[in-house]
This record gives structure tokens, C-alpha cells and sequence, in this order.
């Protein structure tokens, strides 16, 4: 075999493991190891598509420390705002918090599933969108320039942050 394919989830999001396909002569069909660090740590990733010129819902740049420095930002960019892990994924770590008197607990809540769940208490926090399309755009490109768009596909459909049904095309 020249390449590998992960397929989705545990080892397509590994940077030891497609640093190991690349140290073995191996091709990693996906992101760059260095990409996926990058991608696996919501703060890195949001500075970087700011470096690259996406435009991103408001929020912090830097993990927020405490419950009171996250009231201070929450009044800034209006609630609501979602307070999220750092680090994973899969909907842990995420609070979505409607109002001042809630955010205290909200963001103890969500510190402490992220730690629970990834070993790293780091939160941010960004304005959240109520009622939002999730569509994903794929594309496959390969090491001599050519690329081909996969098409889209509509995630909307989730429970607790989580992607229950791709549809394909999108409707949106």
C-alpha cells in the first residue's frame, strides 16, 4: 500500500497517527500532522482562520481564566454566547448561556466536562448563533495541483452539538 485512509473520527483526527503513515513512507489522506494539531485546539484554530481572512462569529482569542473575566467578555459581544472546550469535541464542553445570572454555573459546568472529558479545563467563549445551517464543504486535492469539489452537505440536524444526519446535496 502507498496511502492510508483513516475514514472519519478517532484515527482522521490523530496527528501521532498520520505522523507515523508519513515517517513510514505512507500517505495520509487528510490534513497535514500539524494541521490537525492545529484544528484540534479550538483556540489555535480560530486564530488561524482569522490569519487566513474567514470570517468567524465574535469571541475570545485566548482561553477565559475565570467566571468573571467571561462576564466581562459575555457583555461585550451580548448573549447569547456559548462557552466551549478548547480541546475535542463530540458536543462536551459546550454551554450555551442565555443570561448574566446563568453564566457563572454554565461555565463552571463546561470547565468541568472538558476536563473530565479531555484532561484540559481550557474554555473560550463566542456569540452563539441560534437556529444555524452547519454545511461542509468537501474537497480532495492531491500533490501535483489538482483539485475537485466532493460537493456539500447539510450537518444542521444535531442533538447536543453533535451531527446526527448529513444530507447530501444541501438543501440550504
Amino acid at each position: 500500500a502507498d496511502a492510508i485512509h483513516p475514514g472519519y473520527g478517532f484515527l482522521a483526527e490523530n496527528a501521532e497517527f498520520a505522523e507515523i503513515c508519513q515517517n513510514c513512507g505512507l500517505t495520509f489522506i487528510g490534513p497535514t500532522p500539524d494541521n490537525i494539531r492545529i484544528m484540534g485546539d479550538k483556540i489555535a484554530g480560530r486564530q488561524s482562520v482569522i490569519k487566513a481572512g474567514v470570517p468567524i462569529l465574535p469571541g475570545t482569542k485566548d482561553n477565559v481564566a475565570t467566571a468573571e473575566e467571561a462576564q466581562k467578555i459575555a457583555a461585550e459581544i451580548g448573549y447569547p454566547v456559548i462557552v466551549k472546550a478548547t480541546a475535542g469535541g463530540g458536543g462536551k464542553g459546550m454551554k450555551v448561556v442565555h443570561s448574566p445570572a446563568s453564566l457563572p454555573n454554565q461555565y463552571a459546568m463546561a470547565r468541568a466536562e472538558a476536563q473530565a472529558s479531555f484532561g484540559n479545563s481550557e474554555v473560550y467563549i463566542e456569540k452563539f448563533c441560534e437556529n444555524p445551517r452547519h454545511v461542509e464543504v468537501q474537497i480532495l486535492a492531491d500533490n501535483h495541483g489538482n483539485v475537485i469539489h466532493l460537493g456539500e452537505r447539510d450537518c444542521s440536524i444535531q442533538r447536543r452539538h453533535q451531527k446526527l444526519i448529513e444530507e447530501a446535496p444541501s438543501p440550504a
